[in-house]
């Protein structure tokens, strides 16, 4: 009868995926189709952690295939979320697959704040789960056997790939089932079982002895291997799950070595040396002879038992009576050849044949990250485009209204109001005049406080989480072990006096406004009157008519003619400069797949200079025209100022019409400072509040956690000492309490298994062989394990209380080979 070994599935509690995933999804990507899809995209995620952990799972391959489809998710999520403990924080609470508690200690959990925790316990959980399959099958037809064949291999696969991980993925000491001694050992019985599944594929198919025996050969060395890796793990034997399995992998690798010299004494027969054949067959004997003795209550080998005693009887008549062949020892045989013939599965997301990624348009944090910078990059260039025209444009109408231009060309008569001045002064009442500054410049202070209100109650909620930790861990010490809120913190705080000192420089820049506001207050008071009233606040001056017309008066109208089509030019190209695009992502892309990383300054810098380099030169050659062009300007004025008659009363209405001029361009000017100014402050609350709810979220996360550390602490004052605990990882204790009148009784004890001699010991025709005389960890004092005779070697532990529920040992109708 075949007895083969399953795991137990760790259990996990419920996690809401929903809210934080979509408050991400909200705050990182702006409303519209692609929101939409991501906002669906987690609704289904978190489904299928629900149809993969909130439910039982049959043994099944739809089941499996749940299990593995969710793990392909988080492999594909993994790099396109910022999970982490002081960002997207997202505990997950597992249950130790083993260890089930006792009566006062509860069971042991393990909550953590790591998608690669999560990642390590799904796996766990597949490779369970694809171990209950495989022995679930039905080994009496072909396709039963590869169905096992091929799950057990995947589950060697899977816990294997666990023990190369899982420190990385979880940074901090695991528990004991997802240990890497814990999992490495699951593996290696894993692929024992597949090579025994191969084993009965060819006694099925009735292949050559040769090869069957060297097929036993190797199931027996790696179930050798498993037996000491059980048996000399300071932990494993511990679990009750492990005593039980002891027992079955020394009989395992007995009963493969009987197999082996079985079939390997059929060659012999066929060779004609029948010592060698009784040799081979008397040592099988002594094997399932072995098993029969000590191991009869885990696995049968009655007819693998028969079998070789019909062939010794057989071989040792015919030696007898025929033959006379001498009987050789068995340390003197040949060693029998061995044939791996199987490979744990290789651990390549996707696993399910059914994946598709649910964020599959959604790109990796550290494409989003460079896409930041790169943003960040091409808005410093075009802001440094534009703010360098838009300088240049400034000093050309300052340089314009102190020459009193083009407003002196147009007052050859001294009495009106230029055409200049008045269209400045119909714009001016357009564009709502002194109300609408001094509506603006009333705006900013209230934007200013609430800016502030939110940066202050952010970092207040800061403070006072970190005094409460700071409380707490004067008070309890050493037990108050998770990471200390000021640690913790420093990221968000550092981001916080950033945003301080940003709103320290908004300030002084309002006031830069304000001051050149009242400045010019009064002039643009003047050209917000009436036409009537602002001719009559202009000086008058004696009528020059006389240069009307004349060369010069034409020289400067051309030249101020070029100054205005070069600002038209600058307002097109300004339009071409802000309307440049280019998809970066795509070559983020290809360089996360080609290099494994991304150069962000080198990609990003050679494709700006591609860009903009262009948009440049243009503007550099804008530049170098307007000051040709303001050089000529001031010698055509030079000339013209000569040739006008100069008295005190032009040089007033002269002085009136530059202020009235400097006044329209500063009231421009500062109007568009102040809109920037309102648009600072109002894209600036949305930063704000998202870091309000960033702050939110992690105290509420150390709340919660403080609270469940505080109640441990408070109920076990005395056992914390060794636990390491922190908002990404501290271990829960579940008291199970019984009923009060059941409290006295004990539970029904298991009926004592008689004493049983020692495990084989084991022949060098196997390479890997467990000592005979190391004694191992034994159950708990009040159970002590049954005494063998003083001339045995002490055997594995054999407990006397309740059988452990999680192992299931599954026994198939097959008797391939005798087992």
């Amino acid at each position: 009868m075949a007895t083969f070994i399953s795991v137990p599935l760790k259990k996990s509690s419920e996690v809401d995926l929903v809210k934080p995933l979509s408050k991400f999804v909200t705050a990182t990507y702006p409303t519209g189709e692609d929101q939409g899809e991501y906002l669906r995209a987690v609704e289904e995620l978190n489904k299928l952690r629900k149809n993969a952990l909130g439910r039982p799972l049959d043994k099944h391959e739809s089941s499996l295939e749940i299990l593995l489809r969710y793990y392909d998710q988080l492999c594909a999520v993994e790099p396109k979320f910022p999970f982490s403990e002081n960002q997207l924080c997202l505990t997950f609470t597992w249950k130790d697959a083993f260890d089930k508690g006792s009566l006062f200690g509860g069971s042991v959990k393990l909550a953590l704040a790591s998608l690669g925790y999560e990642k390590t316990c799904v796996l766990f959980n597949a490779a369970a789960l694809a171990s209950q399959i495989a022995a679930d099958q039905n080994l009496d037809n072909d396709e039963g056997l590869k169905a096992a064949a091929k799950y057990y291999q995947l589950a060697s696969g899977a816990f294997g790939h666990i023990k190369d991980t899982v420190l990385s993925a979880l940074s901090r000491e695991p528990t004991m089932d997802i240990s890497p001694e814990t999992v490495g050992t699951l593996s290696i019985i894993m692929l024992a079982q597949a090579q025994e599944v191969f084993f009965l594929k060819a006694t099925s198919d009735k292949m050559k002895d040769a090869v069957i025996a060297k097929l036993a050969n190797q199931a027996a060395d790696f179930y050798g291997d498993a037996f000491k890796q059980c048996q000399y793990k300071d932990n494993l034997p511990k679990y009750f799950y492990f005593q039980e399995v002891l027992p079955v992998l020394a009989a395992k690798h007995c009963i493969m070595q009987a197999n082996a010299e079985l079939h390997q004494s059929a060659l012999a027969k066929q060779k004609k040396r029948f010592g060698e054949e009784i040799a081979r067959l008397q040592h099988a004997a002594e094997l399932v002879k072995t098993v029969a003795s000590r191991y009869d209550e885990y696995v049968s080998v009655k007819d693998l038992t028969d079998k070789i005693n019909r062939a010794l009887t057989a071989a040792k008549k015919d030696n007898d009576f025929i033959y006379h062949d001498r009987v050789p020892e068995v340390k003197d045989l040949e060693h029998i050849g061995k044939a791996a013939l199987v490979k744990a599965t290789t651990i390549t997301p996707p696993l399910s044949q059914k994946f598709t990624d649910l964020f599959e348009k959604m790109v990796p944090m550290a494409v989003q990250q460079s896409m930041s910078i790169y943003n960040q990059r091409k808005a410093d260039t075009v802001n440094r485009l534009l703010g360098t025209m838009r300088e240049a444009t400034n000093l050309c109408n300052g340089v314009l209204a102190s020459l009193n231009l083009p407003a002196a060309l147009e007052d050859l008569s001294g009495d009106s109001i230029p055409q200049s001045i008045a269209e400045k002064s119909r714009s001016i009442v357009q564009q709502g005049g002194l109300q609408s500054i001094e509506q603006l410049i009333k705006d900013l202070p209230e934007l200013l406080t609430r800016n502030r209100e939110i940066l202050d109650e952010s970092l207040k909620m800061l403070d006072d989480e970190e005094t409460t930790d700071n409380e707490l861990r004067t008070k309890f010490n050493q037990r108050w072990n998770r990471t200390p809120s000021a640690d913790l913190y420093k990221p968000l705080r550092a981001e916080g006096a950033n945003f301080r000192n940003i709103l320290d420089k908004a300030v002084q820049a309002d006031q830069v406004v304000k001051d050149r506001y009242n400045t010019h207050c009064d002039m643009i008071a003047l050209l917000c009157k009436p036409e009537n009233e602002l001719n009559a606040a202009i000086p008058s001056a004696n009528p020059i008519k006389t240069l009307q017309g004349s060369e010069v008066v034409n020289v400067l109208r051309s030249q101020l003619a070029q100054l205005d089509a070069m600002k038209k030019e600058r307002e097109t190209l300004e339009g071409e400069i802000k309307a440049v695009t280019f998809d970066m992502s795509v070559v983020f892309l290809t360089a996360l797949a080609q290099d494994g990383a991304i150069n962000e300054e080198q990609l990003s810098v050679s494709q700006i200079d591609q860009l903009y380099g262009a948009y440049n030169q243009r503007v550099q050659a804008s530049l170098s025209t307007q000051e040709a062009l303001l050089g000529q300007v001031q010698t055509s004025h030079q000339e013209f100022s000569s040739l006008k008659q100069s008295n005190t009363e032009a040089n007033q209405r002269e002085e009136v019409l530059k202020k009235l001029a400097s006044a329209h361009d500063s009231y421009v000017e500062i109007s568009s400072n102040l809109r920037e100014g309102t648009k600072f402050y109002n894209d600036l609350t949305e930063i704000l509040l998202k870091f309000q709810n960033k702050c939110s979220d992690i105290v509420f996360a150390r709340k919660t956690e403080r609270d469940e550390l505080l109640k441990y602490v408070l109920r076990f004052p005395q056992q914390l000492g060794h636990i390491s605990t922190d908002v990404s990882a501290f271990f829960l204790y579940t008291l199970q309490p019984q009923p009060p009148q059941q409290a006295q009784q004990q539970p029904p004890a298991r009926p004592q298994p008689p004493e049983r001699p020692p495990p084989p010991s084991f022949t060098p025709q196997a390479a890997s062989t467990p000592p005979t005389n190391t004694p191992l960890t034994g159950p708990p004092t009040s159970n002590p394990p049954p005494v063998a005779p003083p001339s045995q070697a002490q055997g594995p532990p054999y407990p006397t209380y309740q059988g452990y529920p999680g192992c299931v040992f599954i026994k198939s109708g097959r008797e391939g080979g005798g087992v």
